[in-house]
């Protein structure tokens, strides 16, 4: 069997909504209202509720459909990713503090702290249970049980990175720039590698060709993020007039802390003291984005994200037995989401 040349990434979300769906049917009388919580998490509460781009899963099907040439059997693989995903969300906006998501409040700004701790636990609890489908679908004990121990040790690095991440946003020292590409290759890379590593195991048994895939998806991981990191400052947003809304949140991106470690003299005096303000105005954000764009933090998180980038499209490029379909909408992916 082959992927079609037109593959229709719509129906992939679609179908991976479904999946998740199903999942989340377990709910009874007496516990509808946290199950209605995690539909609201999801956007999943109306038909155009606001959703994210389910990239994680997409990614995972993708890989999966360019070995297997379908889609579906790697289903509950893919449910079981954007649920672990969407259960550090959850825990995110608690720890962050952020009160809105997708332009809604977020789940503890809505029904409480307790109760959005209990819904993301529910969550992450959902997103094991989606694997287990995989059993009624004629997978192999043997391969359910290596893909829950790649799930089980992403989330493991995933805590680790969150914990770096807390622990230098309350410390007055910024991360060095080194131990900044350990902590996103600890939380984004990790996700988004698992994630494509996984339709890869569900496909094959070829390990030299899961490993392809995992180096791949490391590589996207880290350029994602990075790519990330410029837009909270440079996107859109800011090239309107508005403000850079990682400033304004006071996080601590790769440009931020390459230009504390790289800016001199009156430069880096002047954006440790911006960047300490605590409700800084406007004028001091665009001063904060100007700094760190001479002390060169534009530059050299756009050529890293860049270098991860081609990373990622030369492994992709070095699998040759990939379905060239699925191959050019993963090639597509990279290339419409690493701006940089």
């Amino acid at each position: 069997m082959t992927v079609s040349n037109d593959i229709d990434l719509a129906l992939l979300v679609a179908d991976t909504e479904a999946e998740i769906l199903r999942v989340l049917g377990r709910e009874d009388a007496a516990t509808a209202g946290v199950y209605e919580m995690i539909r609201y998490h999801l956007g999943l509460d109306h038909e155009d509720g606001p959703r994210g781009k389910r990239m994680r899963p997409l990614l995972g099907l993708l890989a999966y459909a360019s070995i297997a040439g379908e889609h579906a059997r790697a289903l509950p693989g893919a449910a079981a990713v954007e649920l672990g995903h969407n259960f550090s969300l959850v825990h995110d906006d608690i720890e962050d503090g952020d009160s809105e998501r997708r332009h809604r409040p977020t789940l503890w700004a809505k029904h409480g702290v307790p109760q959005a701790i209990n819904t993301g636990d529910l969550v992450f609890s959902l997103s094991r249970i989606a694997l287990h489908r995989l059993s009624e679908l004629g997978f192999s004990d043997a391969k359910v049980l290596r893909l829950m121990r790649l799930y089980d040790e992403t989330c493991v690095r995933l805590c680790e990175g969150q914990y770096l991440d807390i622990a230098f946003s309350v410390s007055a020292d910024p991360m060095p720039v080194e131990l900044y590409f350990d902590m996103i290759g600890r939380k984004t890379a990790a996700l988004i590698s698992a994630s494509i590593e996984a339709g890869a195991l569900l496909a094959t048994d070829d390990d030299d060709l899961i490993a392809a895939y995992r180096r791949f998806g490391w590589a996207l991981g880290i350029a994602f993020q990075l790519n990330d990191d410029l837009l909270g400052i440079w996107g859109q947003e800011a090239s309107t007039g508005k403000v850079p809304t990682d400033l304004a949140r006071h996080k601590k991106t790769l440009p931020v802390l390459y230009a504390l470690e790289h800016a001199t003299g009156a430069a880096r005096g002047r954006l440790a003291v911006l960047y300490a303000q605590p409700d800084p105005a406007d004028d001091e954000l665009l001063e904060m984005a100007a700094l760190i764009d001479r002390a060169g933090g534009q530059a050299f998180t756009r050529a890293e994200a860049r270098r991860y980038r081609d990373d990622a499209l030369a492994e992709l490029d070095a699998m040759r037995i990939v379905e060239p379909a699925a191959r050019e909408r993963l090639r597509t992916i990279i290339l419409g989401v690493i701006t940089a």
